[in-house]
């Protein structure tokens, strides 16, 4: 039989930096294989070896996928349920939402998402449903990156206009600080940041792969990027290294900075940081000199003084004039595809909505959800908050209450699916088309459908598009077509020739040339100018100014809890696929030497880290790979997999930072007692 072989461009659609070409490899019909595109800038012909395994294991995998609706049959938690028709469960869904409306308004209705997939349409279109029913939201941001975008816009007026990572080729200096592209975005760590001739300064309390291939590794405890940030300005005062010009013309309240930074001298921050004040020294004229590049790590906001830490190290870029030319500039999460032009306020139906949805943070999900008089129906959708959000053991508990009718929308049986009242199965990026992006890289790609949905999985739009039939509803944005969005996402963003066209292209740049944000060093403050000082800051309750102040190091004894992102996992997509889950191996938590010598540790012992929250049972690897009082422990793994149905998330409190009601959950403070005996 003569092989029929078709390869498919297709865009990876993960919350990762990379956003990588992909090819699909079909023979005589059926994939083959998943593997990245090679003549995708980003991925070069290799996927990572997280993507390129799931999409070939667990996302291929009928045994694990959902393929059909179901119906709860057993107690919440249990996640016993029953087939039943799409007919049958739209019903259900829309009958309780019309009776919830009713007898409780439409903000008794919270739905939880984030980004489980970042194409476009599955991203955005569910949102026109639940802003026309005026449902509440679970604020996404506010687990993840809230306190950065705040601090970011009290200082540029914005937070998602990021540079242009081809202007590395203009750079002398590359300052990463608080992220880990090793784990978040590998080829962007291979192919841009150690390939790059220019100097290298990496910012984190962890020994990570991308700071051992960095020329400086400053690695600063915990809770004190604002000081360290306040040394390397006082150097770079002394020094003669500002841009007075800069200052003067593009910056607002310098004066009352200048005497604060005269004050927090190297020596100074190496007592506070830990860092030695001769790193803090050359770091300082490394990055003042310029042409310099800065990469805001989402990681060092996660804390209790996060939005300060934030505006502290943004003020790097406005005391040295490294903004508005090339090889300059700063990053955080890029909106690509807002910049070339795409109406995002649109595509989520921002039009539809009657009033300003009711909005509540992450921090606060667990303890609101608790109470039977706020919210009656919970739509889980993108996301998987029983793996992923704080208070853990509180949140199960909500979600176990038999009034909260609970609709969980997934590709697999999470542990949020295991409490749902009614399940729907989402198809996988394999098998619809969209649109994608990079929040690094200025790329936005195509989505390709490349296989039938499995079972009776349906995209997330359309599943909405039966939920507003089912509601009765008739505007026509709720019933939009993809072919219709694709087209006017396209035109919007000055994409020619149509889908398929672009598909044989698979992606390209949002501009031929690369993009040099705030060239015009415009900005969209109140006073258009870069707000070192603001008064919107005081409005809020927050000093004018960033502080250069520290975490408190004195614990009580008890030892800061790090959960970064692991190489395994995608935060915990892909927990369940069990190649990775192997290659993982069994839950850990790090521990350095002297932490280890003095509670009687050793590697390979099994201990228990405990607090108010509740305890977890982890397995003691002894590495300096943060510095004395911290331990680390990589996040990603489901509840339902590891022993005692835990994982790192029991321990989170839900101590919000110090803005926007952010998540701090770099903060977690923990005993560690061996377990002797076992």
């Amino acid at each position: 039989m003569t092989e029929n072989t078709e390869i498919i461009k297709s865009n990876c659609p993960r919350d990762c930096y990379d956003g990588c070409g992909i090819s699909i490899e079909k023979i005589n019909g059926r994939i083959n294989r998943v593997m990245g595109d090679d003549t995708h800038p980003v991925s070069r012909g290799r996927l990572c070896n997280k993507c390129a395994i799931a999409y070939n294991g667990v996302w291929q995998d009928e045994n694990e996928r959902l393929l059909y609706p179901l119906k709860r049959t057993g107690d919440k938690g249990a996640g016993q349920f029953e087939h039943i028709s799409w007919v049958e469960a739209i019903d259900a869904i829309t009958d309780r939402l019309k009776q919830d409306i009713a007898g409780h308004g439409p903000e008794s209705v919270i739905h939880t998402h984030y980004s489980g997939t970042l194409s476009l349409i599955a991203l955005l279109f569910p949102m026109r449903f639940f802003l026309k029913l005026g449902a509440s939201e679970v604020d996404p941001d506010s687990i993840c990156n809230a306190a950065g975008h705040a601090a970011l816009s009290l200082l540029y007026g914005e937070s998602h206009v990021g540079f242009d990572p081809r202007t590395i080729k203009d750079s002398n200096c590359v300052l990463i600080w608080g992220a880990n592209p090793s784990h978040t975005g590998p080829h962007s760590h291979k192919h841009w940041f150690a390939a790059s001739s220019a100097k290298k300064i990496v910012v984190d309390p962890l020994r990570t792969r991308t700071a051992r291939d960095a020329d400086y590794h400053l690695q600063l405890r915990p809770g004190t990027d604002a000081a360290l940030a306040f040394s390397l300005l006082h150097v770079m005062q002394r020094e003669g290294l500002f841009d007075d010009g800069f200052i003067s013309r593009h910056t607002l309240g310098s004066e009352e900075l200048l005497p604060v930074i005269a004050r927090c001298t190297p020596e100074w921050g190496a007592r506070h940081t830990g860092v030695p004040a001769k790193l803090i020294e050359e770091a300082a004229r490394c990055y003042a000199a310029g042409p310099s590049l800065l990469w805001f790590g989402q990681g060092f906001q996660r804390q209790v003084n996060g939005g300060n830490c934030m505006r502290s190290v943004g003020l790097l870029p406005a005391f040295t004039g490294n903004i508005g030319k090339p090889g300059t500039g700063f990053t955080y999460v890029t909106i690509t595809p807002a910049l070339a032009g795409l109406d995002f306020d649109a595509m989520a139906g921002a039009q539809l909505a009657s009033a300003e949805p009711v909005s509540i943070s992450h921090m606060d999900f667990a303890g609101q959800l608790s109470n039977p008089d706020r919210f009656k129906t919970l739509f889980v959708w993108n996301t998987n908050p029983v793996a992923s959000a704080p208070n853990q053991i509180q949140l199960r508990r909500a979600m176990q209450r038999e009034d909260l009718f609970t609709v969980v929308i997934d590709c697999f049986r999470t542990d949020s699916a295991d409490y749902a009242d009614i399940v729907l199965p989402a198809a996988s990026f394999l098998e619809f088309d969209d649109l994608t992006f990079s929040y690094f890289h200025y790329n936005i790609g195509v989505q390709s459908g490349a296989m039938a949905p499995m079972g009776e999985s349906l995209p997330n739009q359309e599943i909405f598009r039966r939920l507003a039939e089912g509601m009765d509803y008739t505007e026509e944005e709720l019933f939009e077509s993809d072919e219709v969005l694709i087209a006017s996402m396209l035109e919007q963003m000055g994409v020619q020739g149509g889908f398929r066209e672009f598909q044989q292209r698979g992606w390209q740049p949002i501009s031929d040339e690369p993009v040099i944000p705030w060239s015009e060093l415009q900005f969209p403050t109140p006073s258009g100018r870069i707000e070192l000082a603001s008064s919107t800051a005081e409005s809020q309750g927050l000093p004018r100014i960033p502080q250069a102040a520290i975490d408190t190091r004195d614990n009580g004894g008890l030892l800061r809890l790090i959960t970064p992102a692991s190489d395994y996992r995608m935060n915990d997509s892909y927990a369940n696929d069990p190649t990775l889950a192997r290659n993982a191996g069994e839950s850990e938590v790090y521990i350095h030497p002297q932490d280890a010598e003095h509670l009687g540790v050793v590697d390979g012992m099994p201990v228990t880290l405990r607090n108010d929250n509740g305890s977890l049972r982890l397995t003691a690897s002894v590495d300096a790979i943060a510095v004395p009082g911290v331990l680390v422990s990589y996040k990603g793994r489901w509840p339902k997999q590891e022993q005692g149905h835990k994982n790192v998330n029991v321990l989170h409190t839900g101590q919000k930072a110090d803005m926007a009601q952010s998540t701090s959950v770099h903060s977690t403070l923990v005993t560690l007692a061996a377990n002797l005996g076992e």
